[in-house]
């Protein structure tokens, strides 16, 4: 076999959607790269396998494999490729996107340590920091995202961790990921951004100084909706310690997740770029409709992100939220008269799905108590898919007639 593309040698995102990671001679001669599927490996002789002990005791790491749980060749090919994409050292597939986030946070942090959070951040990694880290001795404390004033001041000897969301789910909130990874090179403490909504297409962190990116590969990587994965993007060294303690807890992806995801990145660019025209198209659209109150979309220029995303991003996206003019009984009609967008709570595919935030997301809360935390009963988000933007556009036209 010869060697494999190296991400220097393809500089555009679409050609390396569709390269990157692949060896350009694969078993068997196939075009596509075959699923291993294999849980062991095999050596030919002691020397063969004594010879692979050492290297991986010194840190070299080839293309050998020993056992499923530290690595396949499927698995290794989709990592290439998004870390190719991130223009990253490396990456690490693992079972889903909470699992990406999670095993980052417990491998960097310990008892004793500090972590600093921006608000309007996925409400699941929320309460695995706020309520579950807590348990083992770790602090959190969480600010405006965007305050960079009340993020310096957040900052302890004990942190040892950044993260922010960008853009944010669900309001969509634009970060300044230059002056976050200035603030933790001064500071000397470490970045992480979760980067699902934006992808590599619109944004790549690392480029601008971040240290660490997680994506919920279930979105727009694998692009589909029929697959669950998480990627971990940075530098060798920085994920050397991450990728042994995932070795060691388990919760790896499989190969034949990975033959999915290394096949939804071959159009993850085309999938983007229609998701960006979709979502420009229908924020503006929305945004002008007297049914409708507040639009808020990273390409709209009232957005209060507007300017750093239209610095920092190639594009603004495929997801926006909004709220309907009414309450939840009138916002539940406009859902229930759409006729393209489906009812759930994934984004990222090629189908337009919309959700009822606090209906969904936060079905545990009152109607009070969602609304102080900023979700009223009228907040909808909408992530489109790659159908015609004129569809949708006449589909929530009409079914905003209802309200």
């Amino acid at each position: 076999m010869t060697h494999k593309r190296l991400p220097h040698e393809l500089s555009l995102s679409g050609t390396r959607s569709v390269h990157a990671g692949e060896y350009r001679t694969k078993p068997g001669y196939a075009l596509v790269d075959p699923i291993f599927q294999t849980s062991t490996y095999t050596f030919d002789n002691m020397a063969e396998m004594v010879a692979y002990q050492e290297a991986h005791n010194h840190g070299h790491v080839d293309e050998r494999f020993e056992y499923g749980r530290y690595g396949n060749p499927t698995v290794a090919a989709a990592e290439a490729r998004l870390a190719s994409l991130e223009h990253a050292e490396t990456a690490i597939q693992v079972a889903s996107g909470m699992a990406a986030l999670n095993f980052t946070f417990l491998s960097l942090l310990s008892a004793g340590n500090h972590i600093v959070m921006t608000d309007d951040s996925y409400r699941r990694t929320r309460q695995f920091v706020e309520e579950h880290l807590m348990k083992y001795g770790v602090e959190c404390t969480v600010v405006p995202l965007g305050d960079f004033d009340a993020l310096e001041a957040a900052i302890r000897p004990q942190t040892r961790l950044l993260f922010s969301e960008t853009p944010s789910n669900p309001y969509l909130r634009v970060l300044d990921v230059e002056r976050l990874a200035e603030v933790g090179r001064r500071r000397k403490v470490l970045t992480m951004i979760d980067a699902t909504f934006s992808t590599p297409i619109n944004l790549r962190p690392l480029e601008w100084g971040i240290d660490i990116i997680t994506h919920s590969a279930t979105k727009y990587l694998g692009g589909h909706h029929d697959l669950l994965a998480g990627f971990i993007a940075g530098s060798e060294k920085t994920l050397e310690p991450i990728r042994e303690f995932i070795g060691i807890l388990g919760g790896i992806s499989d190969p034949n997740t990975a033959y999915l995801l290394l096949r939804g990145m071959k159009t993850l660019s085309l999938r983007v770029q229609k998701q960006n025209a979709n979502g420009q198209a229908v924020a503006e659209f929305l945004a002008a409709h007297p049914a409708v109150d507040n639009v808020w979309y990273p390409g709209l220029k009232t957005h209060p992100g507007h300017e750093i995303a239209r610095r920092q991003m190639q594009g603004y996206g495929g997801v926006l939220s909004f709220t309907v003019k009414g309450g939840r009984e009138e916002t539940f009609r406009f859902i229930d008269s759409l006729q393209i967008p489906f009812i759930s709570p994934s984004l990222g595919g090629t189908e337009s799905l919309l959700m009822h935030v606090a209906a969904q997301a936060y079905s545990d809360l009152t109607p009070e108590e969602s609304l102080k935390i900023g979700i009223p009963q009228n907040f909808v988000r909408l992530s489109l898919g790659i159908e015609d933007a004129d569809d949708l556009i006449a589909d929530l036209g009409q079914a905003l007639k209802r309200v």
